[in-house]
């Protein structure tokens, strides 16, 4: 059996590679490793569930939920709610574990299975290691230690996560929204009712687009991975920007009131200099990953602030983040993580943020935006080559240095190997479009002689 956790949970199409009985045995297993601890001395476990609206949804709710109370785990049914409002929870609540059923920005008929440890925070590969250990043994025939009686889990459902959630993040925000007319996509995601209540609680006015699930049209050409609806209602409304959030509401993007994209780097530096204006930016230093563009780098360089660069993925992000102390981190994608508040990604917290920004200065989000200028990026896929030697050709890395070289500072390249399929990832920043296209094709074909 291959890995079941990818990079973010366990994901596929459902009910066919994600079933009921497979999200079923893999919450009893979360149960035996996370929350172990939590049954001595009396202790009741407990696990906060929530998800988004697919409709597969509902029947992997139920598997989830009827795993974790056969394993003795009490549990508390939130309903649609973020991924960021479930992990919170399950911190805010003392839970002993949470779980997320959400494909986030995949298309409807996938699904995926989060888990969270206590604290609401993502697991270590460790911990994903030992789930699946532990659902393989059972599953390939050793029993279950299954409790009886008044030691199965109890399940209700708990009503105030909405309210909870939402006053959290109100109560994070520096100041209020009065004056702004913001435009919000859901998505037709989880998101769908805190995100404009959160925004209309603290002050903006609103129009809203996106926001009516049906759990068949989630993420269906709206949301952060389809921004033509939203440029053209911003227009449209007069509106000073808007927002775009995914199916789980983890990312944010946003569109200035020129309709103009404002991606994550950008996002991330406005509230870099945020925090650092209000002596919250621990370090001096935002974190983000090795394809963040750039101009987010020279950006923050020249307003004296250091950028630290992981792999790609928030985990990664979130992963240096904790180690070093680091407040404020997240990627090109939208996942910004701001982990005074929160423990993931959370796209509703962004963009609130965003616009208290907005509100503080007077300044449009387009202005504020235009502290770094995105490099022209190019991006080229090489299929069908040996990727396991990108890092040990001698002749690849000749090809690297020559273009660096012509690039020179306003310029990067970057060869990444895909974690999934065969074939090398080709990536090219350059301060002229035409030059970056230049030399992406031909280290495209150095790739292809160094490795095919």
């Amino acid at each position: 059996m291959g890995r079941l956790f990818g990079t973010d949970g366990v994901r596929g199409v459902a009910n066919a590679d994600l079933t009921a009985e497979l999200a079923l045995g893999l919450s009893v297993a979360a149960a035996h490793v996370l929350a172990e601890a939590g049954t001595f001395e009396g202790h009741r476990a407990t696990a906060v569930v929530g998800r988004d609206p697919r409709a597969s949804g509902e029947f992997l709710e139920a598997a989830v939920v009827a795993g974790l109370a056969s394993a003795g785990v009490d549990v508390l049914r939130v309903g649609v709610l973020p991924t960021p409002a479930v992990a919170y929870l399950t911190g805010a609540l003392g839970a002993d574990l949470g779980v997320m059923l959400s494909a986030s920005h995949n298309a409807m008929p996938d699904n995926g299975i989060k888990f969270f440890a206590r604290g609401g925070h993502k697991l270590a590969d460790e911990l994903e290691d030992r789930i699946e250990s532990v659902y393989e043994e059972h599953r390939t025939g050793a029993p279950w230690d299954r409790p009886t009686g008044a030691g199965v889990g109890r399940v209700s459902d708990y009503t105030e996560g909405f309210e909870k959630y939402v006053s959290h993040l109100i109560g994070v925000l520096p100041n209020r929204l009065d004056g702004l007319k913001i435009v919000l996509d859901e998505a037709h995601g989880a998101a769908a009712y805190v995100s404009p209540e959160a925004f209309a609680r603290a002050g903006a006015e609103i129009v809203t687009i996106g926001a009516e699930p049906d759990g068949l049209n989630i993420n269906d050409g709206c949301g952060s991975t389809h921004l033509g609806l939203l440029k053209a209602a911003v227009v449209e409304h007069g509106a000073d920007f808007g927002i775009a959030h995914d199916g789980d509401a983890d990312r944010c993007l946003a569109v200035d009131g020129n309709g103009a994209e404002v991606d994550g780097d950008q996002i991330l530096a406005v509230l870099a200099l945020a925090m650092r204006e209000a002596g919250q930016l621990r370090e001096n230093t935002v974190v983000g990953t090795v394809m963040s563009n750039l101009g987010f780098k020279l950006a923050m360089e020249t307003e004296g602030i250091q950028v630290v660069q992981t792999g790609v993925g928030d985990r990664y992000v979130l992963e240096s983040m904790k180690e070093h102390g680091y407040a404020l981190g997240g990627e090109q994608s939208g996942h910004v993580i701001i982990l005074d508040h929160a423990t993931t990604g959370d796209g509703t917290l962004t963009g609130l943020l965003l616009a208290a920004r907005v509100a503080a200065t007077g300044t449009s989000l387009a202005e504020l935006a235009g502290v770094m200028q995105r490099l022209p990026q190019v991006l080229i896929n090489v299929p069908d080559v040996d990727k396991s030697r990108v890092a040990t050709s001698a002749e690849l890395a000749a090809a690297v240095s020559d273009a660096e070289r012509e690039l020179g500072t306003t310029g990067r390249v970057l060869l990444r190997p895909s974690g999934t399929e065969p074939l090398v990832r080709v990536m090219v920043e350059a301060a002229d479009i035409e030059q970056a296209r230049a030399v992406a094709g031909r280290l495209a074909d150095a790739v292809k002689a160094a490795l095919g």
